[in-house]
């Protein structure tokens, strides 16, 4: 093979993500998710944590069990939630949580059905079993600080570009559906 051929199937990692941008498979689309999640675990629900324990090392008043039974059911829900989420993403929608490659069709089914934002519901529940699982203060305190960001970033940019985007089908969805805390059932479909 000559050089600075790359032999079919064996292109690097980056040369295949970057490729995979272009497409929209749905194999493609949950490696951007997973890449995605990566990133966002290793900042958000590991690094600032950990930041925010060590700028505020105080403990939370709660016993070491509780902390962690409470740690371990958050994580597991928010984990499964999170994946469940994706693949309505990546299937349904067509697209991933990035806002460069947001899903081009309305995603109403799967998770979506019992609450509008279940992804970053997911992705907050491991941040608070993070903080949890520290019994930290300064993670307890980071945690409600991006649960209140979160709330503004859905209700002052994402909901207003969707309702802009899907417009009649998306203000219907928002009268089944509720913003944050997921419903007893799913949604029924009109």
């Amino acid at each position: 093979m000559g050089k600075g051929r790359v032999e079919r199937g064996r292109r690097p990692l980056l040369q295949r993500v970057i490729r995979a941008s272009t497409t929209r498979s749905t194999a493609a689309l949950w490696g951007k998710s997973a890449l995605n999640a990566l990133l966002f675990f290793a900042i958000f629900a590991v690094a600032l944590p950990a930041a925010a324990h060590w700028a505020l090392p105080l403990q939370l008043p709660i016993p070491g069990s509780l902390g962690v039974g409470l740690a371990v059911l958050l994580f597991l829900a928010g984990l499964a939630g999170w994946i469940w989420g994706l693949d309505a993403f990546s299937r349904r929608g067509r697209g991933t949580p990035l806002a460069l490659d947001a899903p081009r069709h309305l995603v109403t089914e799967g998770p979506f059905a019992w609450c509008r934002n279940p992804i970053m519901v997911s992705e907050l529940a491991v941040i608070w079993a993070v903080a949890f699982t520290l019994r930290s203060l300064g993670a307890a305190v980071y945690a409600a600080a991006l649960t209140v960001l979160a709330h503004w970033l859905v209700s002052r940019v994402e909901e207003p570009e969707l309702r802009a985007r899907f417009e009649a089908a998306y203000e219907a969805y928002c009268e089944r559906v509720p913003r944050w805390i997921p419903r007893v059932g799913p949604a029924r479909r009109d």
